[in-house]
């Protein structure tokens, strides 16, 4: 009988292509060092203000022997309880050893020893195109893998606090809720990224924070418990500026950051700014908005005597600035 269906004869059927041997070979060496990640929370109930618990969950990995983990921010924010599961079905209470909301970064312990940890790569030496393999757990599928490319570099995203995250990787490798905190790979195997969101409006916008970052401030947390940024003791918001100031100043950028606030216990030296002062260089680096002056802001200025540019009464002059260690 014809059905007019005709099928192609492949002699190679059975024998994996090198890309499907690339992403199987990665799956089977990192399997093991990646978790699942379920969380009790106690999450006050805006209508009558009781707590309530709830349930949540996430991805993670090792990155140590003896049982140190990353994940997300936001996946164990607000956890009262911690577990994480194997893949081999292996279960372990997780203690929260420090959390950084800038980076969506948070690095677990677990009282084991003799895991398989994963390496970080160095991102800066990413190439868009590169295979990107994302490894994790969505919406409570357990250890399920999902492979694209790096589709562009140097993004930048908004954390839950409010700051940039800079430095993000962006992927066409699906991820969905559950996802986050997982590893993203590359053909070696080693960490490019830590996936972190996705744009839920759009097929194939995926975001990872990038190994540099990550691995910088988990080391942060596990020596610190926190991440050192530098504060300046004030409150600002972006002000657009007049032509006129921007020539008759000089001026590289078009905006300042209008200080409208001092904040008086904070544990710097801010005394020679004013409310009202237009921020518009820090360190003779142009400083055009509150997340320009946020990047300066870094561990290595704290205690340090910093010039900063403000406009005053429409002319720049330069002040003196300690920033102190930020909350």
């Amino acid at each position: 009988m014809n059905t007019g269906i005709s099928f192609v004869q492949n002699n190679d059927m059975g024998l994996p292509d090198a890309y499907s041997k690339t992403i199987t070979g990665v799956v089977r060496n990192t399997g093991e060092s990646v978790v699942h990640i379920q969380v009790q929370k106690k999450i006050s109930n805006k209508r009558n203000g009781q707590k309530e618990n709830t349930q949540g969950s996430g991805s993670g990995f090792m990155i140590s022997s003896d049982g140190f983990l990353v994940t997300n921010n936001h996946v164990i924010e607000d956890a009262a309880t911690i577990k994480v599961t194997f893949n081999d079905g292996r279960t372990a209470l997780a203690e929260l050893k420090g959390t950084d909301a800038s980076s969506d970064i948070a690095v677990l312990k677990i009282d084991e020893h003799g895991l398989k940890p994963l390496s970080f790569a160095d991102s800066d030496a990413l190439q868009v195109g590169e295979i990107a393999i994302a490894i994790g757990n969505p919406l409570g599928l357990q250890h399920t893998v999902t492979a694209g490319v790096v589709s562009a570099l140097g993004r930048t995203l908004r954390a839950g606090n409010g700051r940039l995250i800079d430095d993000v990787i962006q992927t066409d490798a699906s991820l969905n809720p559950g996802n986050s905190g997982g590893p993203l790979v590359n053909s070696s195997g080693e960490v490019i990224g830590v996936n972190t969101a996705t744009i839920l409006s759009a097929q194939g916008l995926c975001f990872a924070v990038s190994s540099n970052v990550a691995a910088y401030v988990a080391g942060q947390l596990i020596m610190n418990g926190k991440v050192k940024r530098a504060q300046l003791g004030i409150a600002g918001q972006l002000v657009n500026l007049t032509e006129r100031m921007i020539a008759a100043n000089k001026l590289q950028t078009k905006t300042g950051v209008y200080v409208f606030e001092k904040i008086a216990d904070a544990l710097v030296y801010n005394d020679e700014i004013r409310t009202g002062d237009i921020i518009v260089e820090f360190d003779n680096k142009a400083v055009g908005s509150v997340d320009d002056l946020h990047k300066l802001l870094t561990e290595k200025v704290i205690g340090e005597n910093i010039m900063m540019g403000v406009l005053r009464g429409g002319n720049k002059r330069i002040i003196h600035v300690i920033p102190g260690e930020g909350n």
